[in-house]
This record gives C-alpha cells, sequence and structure tokens, in this order.
C-alpha cells in the first residue's frame, strides 16, 4: 500500500506549518500540496494525485471560500477519481457543519479536535469514516428535525431563539392558538424538546 496523499488547504501560516510537520511524522500519510487560497487549491487539485483534502472552510476572510472550494474540485473530478474531503475549521455554526455535509464533506472536525486528525485521514482513506463527534451531535439534531413541517420548523426555530408564544404569533402573523397547537405538535414529534 502506498502513502496516502494528502492535500492541505489552509490560510493560516501557523496551522499550515504545524499541520504539515505533524503529517509529515506518519509514515504512511504524504501531504503532496498545500494552497493557501481557493485558486491555488483547485490548480493543486488539478496537478497531483490526491486521496484526501483537508479544507478550512474560509480561506480568505469569512467568505466561506473553503467550501466553494470543495465543490468545484469534486464537481471537475473524473468517475475514477475518489478524493474525500474533510472540513477543518474554527467554525461550528449548525448551518456551516450542514452544508459542508450537503456539498460533499466526509467529515468535519474543529481546530480543537486537531489531534483527532490523523485517525480521520486513515479512516477516510479505508473507506470507514465515522462522523467525528464534532459534527455528530448537529447531524443527529438535524435529523430529527426533518421530521418537522416548514412551518414547525420555522416556529421551533424561534422557540429555541427565546421567543414567547405571543411573540412567536405577532411574528409569523398568526394566532396564538395555532402557535400552541404547533407547540404541541413539535414536542409530539421531538420527545426531548420543552416548548411551554
Amino acid at each position: 500500500m502506498g502513502s496516502i496523499r494528502v492535500m492541505l488547504v489552509e490560510d493560516d501560516p501557523f496551522w499550515q506549518q504545524n499541520l504539515s510537520a505533524d503529517l509529515a511524522e506518519e509514515p504512511d500519510i504524504e501531504v503532496v500540496a498545500v494552497a493557501g487560497t481557493k485558486e491555488e487549491a483547485l490548480l493543486a487539485a488539478s496537478r497531483h494525485p490526491i486521496d484526501i483534502i483537508l479544507m478550512d472552510i474560509n480561506l480568505t476572510g469569512n467568505n466561506l471560500d473553503g467550501l466553494e472550494a470543495m465543490k468545484e474540485i469534486l464537481s471537475e473530478l473524473d468517475k475514477e477519481e475518489d478524493i474525500k474531503v474533510i472540513m477543518l475549521t474554527s467554525l461550528t455554526e449548525r448551518e456551516v457543519i450542514m452544508k459542508s455535509f450537503r456539498l460533499g464533506a466526509l467529515n468535519y472536525i474543529t481546530k480543537q479536535s486537531y489531534k483527532d486528525i490523523v485517525r480521520a485521514i486513515r479512516e477516510a482513506y479505508e473507506d470507514r469514516s465515522t462522523i467525528h463527534a464534532d459534527a455528530a451531535r448537529i447531524m443527529r439534531s438535524e435529523i430529527q428535525l426533518m421530521e418537522l413541517s416548514p412551518m414547525e420548523r420555522e416556529v421551533f426555530d424561534l422557540r429555541k431563539e427565546g421567543l414567547s408564544k405571543q411573540q412567536i404569533s405577532e411574528k409569523l402573523h398568526k394566532s396564538t392558538n395555532t402557535i400552541k397547537s404547533q407547540l404541541k405538535s413539535i414536542k409530539n414529534k421531538l420527545m426531548h424538546f420543552k416548548g411551554d
């Protein structure tokens, strides 16, 4: 078995140096490219055979351009190529995590958990990747929330923000009784939800 070929896409020189050095110590992992921008990542992906991409989400400011880079790289692959992407970021927002998976990420690990990267790379390479704990709780929660209708989801989100039944009814232009019945329905679908 050859080395696992990794491309690191990260704009922060500290993380570039430290992750590259850590990965270089692994006998079965080879960093074949390091990119700091979306454009560098796209170019490197077209020039190097890659098995795994470690992708930061914000490469320039707060633009989420790492997500765009992943989407473009994965859409331009030949069918024979099987590049797997692991998001490596400091972002923990639910929307960003879910979008990462929708666009094709195999895993999502925060930089606080960087010690788990080597194991995640090996698991991904061997097609036995488990979703890291950094994202698993949110994924489970989102799957449960799929039970809700769009209207119930809107009520649920407003309730989670701390709005009262009265405030939700005013915001959505619905009667308080409608909001009460929505909350009851949500509670029946989601046993852990406290609607009162």
